[in-house]
């Protein structure tokens, strides 16, 4: 089982992390971030990555420390449940719409770390949310799930839809990438014969 658990301290969050990368779904989120804990649920349901995810942090001063860290414990577990990659699809990408919204997200499971990010958001927060850490979230998680990843809204008038339909995007794209190729179960894809790195 592609399985692993993260535990991550500082001096402003404690975070607490299990995933399972050939689960169901099934989730238990409490980050201390309403909004976020959604988002996370959905990221869960739609990957069909089984996610234990436990945090609390300095929300007393804003929610950026918390929203961050949760993403880098999360990309971390990721990584380290995958392994080294041998067998996996690799790629990812995914097409979601959410009644006026459309997102698109590619991905590579390469190792190497990057975001490319093409998302505005009609509204500077969601409740108590600044809409501005949904990139700090994807750029974290990007670089310690060793993710290239690439996410584009195409259009959307509500700050609720595009941030679900990048999270949901993300999932369905993930589903596919984790994904074990029968036809190749035992090799890493990739013609160096690693992922990684400046390789």
């Amino acid at each position: 089982m592609r399985q692993a658990n993260v535990d991550r301290t500082t001096k402003e969050t404690r975070i607490a992390v299990a995933v399972n990368l050939d689960g169901s779904g099934q989730y238990r989120i409490a980050t201390g971030v309403g909004f976020l804990d959604h988002m996370l649920e959905q990221l869960s349901r739609h990957s069909l990555i089984d996610v234990d995810l436990q945090a609390e942090g300095d929300t007393h001063i804003d929610f950026h420390h918390t929203t961050e860290d949760s993403a880098l414990a999360l990309g971390e577990a990721i990584t380290r449940a995958l392994g080294d990659r041998t067998g996996i699809q690799r790629y990812g990408e995914a097409l979601v719409p959410m009644d006026e919204t459309l997102t698109r997200v590619a991905l590579d499971l390469s190792n190497r770390p990057y975001l490319v990010w093409r998302v505005d958001f009609p509204t500077a927060k969601l409740g108590d949310f600044d809409t501005e850490l949904f990139r700090e979230w994807f750029q974290a998680f990007s670089q310690t799930a060793g993710v290239t990843l690439h996410i584009e809204t195409h259009y959307g008038t509500n700050s609720h839809h595009v941030a679900e339909s990048c999270f949901k995007a993300l999932a369905r794209a993930l589903r596919r990438a984790v994904e074990i190729d029968p036809r190749k179960a035992d090799m890493v894809p990739s013609t160096k014969g690693v992922l990684g790195g400046s390789l």
